[in-house]
Order: structure tokens, then C-alpha cells, then sequence
């Protein structure tokens, strides 16, 4: 370590702004009127402080929590619906930034439209309200591209679009027309966020979804994995890398990260013992086709399941999966790790 590091503190985290799903969702859906997409009940949150169910789809902390408290901050940014019921520290809450993932969400916009979430797109409208709002605070635009030129996007959508579309038994349109259309709707979204401002962006891919407790008893019913989703879900890696790689060669000033959820997420299962999992397939609380609720079973030895419930990895799979984002080299993560990406060392 150079003398330069080794006297001087740390800088400062950068502000983070959050879109997704409930990978990320750190409570978005509990100030959403009639959310049929919500964990703000018992036994989610066990392992939180307190055992609060937050709205977190976990049994504690989630991904966004773990990928900010590697960043140096002490706890996730709030939900942008959260920091709209408190004008009075709304100005001073948004520099640090916020949180509009939305579980049940996705990158179309009538992806859990049924259950009254938050799509990409308006995600990024709120977004845009923040940044008018910081351009209110500066008086500049240029002052406010300066400042969100140094935040971290942090992005993960995919997986509800690909359910809804396998669950749906009157295709309305081809898979070659779908992931078609998946993928020129999420290159859309991010280039609006750079339109924005955003310059930083870290990318997660979708994970294996036909290996979720869910796919295994619903698609398949003889817990082996659904291999129509596990396709779907490598394309949208492919062409997410691809279409970043495009985008950012044709300017000047944006940065990315993409990190391949489904081959970490393989590394992980295919070495379970070596980071302590012991059951890859079963849901702790609940199982394939009954959700983690205040009535459903769970288990005793979360930190070594994969899966909290149907869907949803448990708060230590979550952690190895930050730990990977921030360590990790190809071909997991592409063209660089977060830790590169944004120049800290954990």
C-alpha cells in the first residue's frame, strides 16, 4: 500500500439510486394502495434487526443491502415513495440517494400490472423527479449533471417478464419476438437514465429462475430444473452485455459493470459446501407453490438454504452474491467487478 492510501481516509460512498425487482426492493410495495406484491408481514424479516418485516422479500438484509454496506454505507437507501412522505428531508435524502425497485416489477411495462407495481418506466420517472428537484437545489442543469455524474446506478429486472411470459399459455407473441422486444425495451430504459445523468452503472443479470423452488414444483413437478427458463434467463445475459457494450462505445463517459447472475449463482450450487449451503432447491419458508407467510413452515438453518422462499435467495446468499459483484473477474463479471468499477477495496 502507498503512503498516499495508507494515511488517508476512505472517500466518501457515492450516492446510489436503486431500480429493479424484489431483488432489490427495500419496502417500494408497502406504499403502494392495494399491492397484491408485498413482504411486509412475518416470517419475512426475521433475521432483520428486530425480526421487522420491512418489505424486504428476504429473511434479513437483501441484495441492495449487502451491495451498499460494501460501499461503506451504514444501511440501504430509502424508498423514493418513503422519502415523499418526508418533504422535509426529501432534498437532503436524495443527494444520497434512493431506492424505486419495485418487487414484481419489470423491464415492460405491463409486467405485474395485475399486482400494482412499479414498472421500469416509472421508476425512472421518479428519477427524473429527483433529478428536477436537485436542479431546484443547484440552479443549474450543469451542476446536476456533475453530481449525478458520480452516483452508482444499481439495476436488477428481468425475471417477472420472463415468468409472466412462460405462465402465459396464450403466447402473444414468438420467444425469438419476446427476448426481442425484453431487450430493446431495457437498452431504451438505460439510455433514458444516461439522458438523465447517470453514468455509473452496475448491472444484474437474471439468475437461474428455472432452478427456483417455484419453476421446480410448478414447470416441471419433479424438482428438476426448467431449462426453458434457464435459457431465457443466459440470453438476457448476452444480450444485455452485448447491448451495453454497444451503447457505451458510442459515448464518451459511461462505465458499467455487468455481473452474470446465473453463472455466480452456478458457482455457488455447483461448490455449496465450500460456502456453507447445504439445500440448493427447497424454499426455507414456505415451498414451490405456497408463499412465506406467518402461516407457513420455515426453517431453522436459513444460513445454509439458497432460497428463502419460492422465489427469493436467503439473506447469506445474498451476501455471497454481493461478495462475488464486488471480487469477482471474468467471465462473471464484465468488462470489470464493482470493486473496480467504482474504485473501492472491501
Amino acid at each position: 500500500m502507498s503512503p498516499r492510501h495508507a494515511g488517508a481516509p476512505p472517500p466518501p460512498p457515492p450516492a446510489v439510486y436503486i431500480f429493479g425487482d424484489s431483488t432489490l426492493d427495500v419496502g417500494t410495495n408497502n406504499f403502494i394502495p392495494e399491492c397484491a406484491a408485498r413482504a411486509d408481514f412475518y416470517f419475512n424479516g426475521i433475521d432483520f434487526p428486530y425480526s421487522k418485516p420491512t418489505g424486504r422479500f428476504s429473511n434479513g438484509l437483501n441484495t441492495a443491502d449487502q451491495i451498499v454496506r460494501l460501499l461503506g454505507l451504514k444501511k440501504s437507501p430509502p424508498p423514493f415513495l418513503y422519502l415523499v412522505n418526508d418533504p422535509s428531508n426529501f432534498q437532503k435524502n436524495i443527494l444520497q440517494g434512493a431506492n424505486f425497485a419495485s418487487g414484481g416489477s419489470g423491464v415492460l411495462r405491463d409486467t405485474g400490472k395485475a399486482k400494482r407495481v412499479i414498472p421500469l418506466e416509472e421508476q425512472i420517472q421518479h428519477f427524473s423527479t429527483i433529478r428536477s428537484n436537485i436542479t431546484n437545489m443547484t440552479g443549474s442543469e450543469e451542476a446536476t449533471d456533475k453530481i449525478l455524474s458520480k452516483a452508482f446506478i444499481l439495476i436488477s429486472i428481468g425475471s417477472n417478464d420472463m415468468f409472466e411470459y412462460l405462465l402465459n399459455l396464450s403466447k402473444p407473441m414468438s420467444l425469438a419476438e419476446f427476448n426481442a422486444t425484453l431487450i430493446s425495451t431495457y437498452e431504451y430504459h438505460i439510455k433514458t437514465l444516461y439522458e438523465l445523468g447517470a453514468r455509473t452503472f452496475g448491472i444484474l443479470t437474471v439468475p437461474p429462475i428455472g432452478c427456483t423452488p417455484f419453476a421446480r414444483a410448478v414447470f416441471t413437478g419433479n424438482n428438476s430444473c426448467f431449462e426453458p427458463a434457464q435459457a431465457m434467463a443466459v440470453q438476457f445475459y448476452f444480450d444485455v452485455g452485448s447491448s451495453l457494450e454497444q451503447f457505451s462505445s458510442t459515448v464518451q463517459d459511461m462505465k458499467y459493470s455487468v455481473g452474470n447472475t446465473f453463472l455466480m449463482t452456478g458457482v455457488l450450487t455447483g461448490d455449496m459446501l465450500a460456502f456453507g449451503l447445504k439445500n440448493i432447491a427447497a424454499a426455507c419458508c414456505g415451498n414451490g407453490t405456497y408463499g412465506c407467510n406467518q402461516t407457513a413452515s420455515f426453517c431453522s438453518n436459513r444460513d445454509e438454504y439458497l432460497f428463502w422462499d419460492q422465489f427469493h435467495p436467503t439473506q447469506r446468499a445474498s451476501e455471497l452474491v454481493a461478495l462475488t459483484l464486488f471480487g469477482a473477474a471474468e467471465p462473471i463479471m464484465v468488462p470489470m467487478n464493482f470493486s473496480q468499477l467504482l474504485g473501492v477495496n472491501i
